[in-house]
């Protein structure tokens, strides 16, 4: 067993490992995103993405990143974010990116499959360009409605 830990890289120590599952003839898949608050949305939508390959990487943007994207968030900091993700059985590894987009990681891992949600186009997702040009897949796949960060903060808004 792996312990959640080892599955926090840092981008070198990512691209060293991705060449070496690529080599071994795994897919390697890759998602990103803030993952505030984990919700169900996210363990199917993460769950999915596993079942497209062989390995998940899985991009966590920074405590900066995040709170330029989405004002007044994060709700958890980076640390426990990529704690929380890396102990979900599926994921094999997760990096920090600091940039608002996570192409320059993309870029430098050039993952088999890219994937988002189904409330994206694939034309509208970051690396979908670079990821087909090297023979890559971009895919979607369905989210559970009705769950989302920002409506579980607003759920608890409403509450109090």
């Amino acid at each position: 067993m792996q312990w959640s830990k080892d599955k926090i890289m840092s981008r070198p120590a990512l691209v060293a490992a991705v060449a070496e599952w690529k080599a071994q003839g795994r897919k390697v898949v890759f998602t990103n995103g803030c993952f505030d608050l984990l919700h169900l949305g996210h363990v199917d939508y993460l769950e999915k993405a596993r079942h497209l390959g062989d390995v998940l990487v899985v991009g966590v943007n920074t405590d900066a990143s995040v709170s330029c994207l989405k004002p007044g968030r994060p709700l958890q900091d980076e640390v426990s974010r990529t704690r929380i993700m890396a102990s979900l059985l599926f994921v094999d590894a997760v990096v920090l990116f600091d940039e608002q987009t996570p192409l320059a990681l993309i870029e430098a891992i050039v993952p088999d499959i890219l994937v988002k949600g189904d409330d994206y186009n694939i034309s509208g997702i970051v690396g979908h360009e670079l990821v087909l040009q090297n023979g890559g897949q971009v895919l979607t796949v369905p989210l559970v409605a009705g769950y989302s960060t920002t409506r579980i903060v607003e759920r608890i808004r409403q509450s109090f």
